[in-house]
């Protein structure tokens, strides 16, 4: 590969990472808003309430999706490394 192939690649991985980046940080604040809901609602909700196990989910899904994009994260940053 010629340099400008190279400098191609790169600058793709790091707009990759950049969107990566931006998709982590919302995931993030949603899943800090989601469990504030769940503390912040707590002694208000009856445990067998529909609310509440609707939230549970979502945060167990959304804390894996931000598991995973950080894993993907990491996956760019280290192919970019070995250019």
């Amino acid at each position: 590969m010629c340099y400008n192939e190279y400098m191609g690649k790169i600058d793709k991985i790091k707009e990759q990472i950049g969107w990566l980046k931006v998709v982590f940080a919302i995931l993030v604040a949603i899943d800090i808003s989601l469990i504030g809901w769940m503390a912040n609602h707590y002694d208000d909700s009856n445990m067998y309430e529909i609310k509440t196990y609707m939230a549970f989910f979502a945060i167990m899904v959304v804390s894996g999706i931000v598991v995973f994009v950080n894993k993907v994260a990491y996956r760019k940053i280290d192919e970019l490394e070995n250019l």
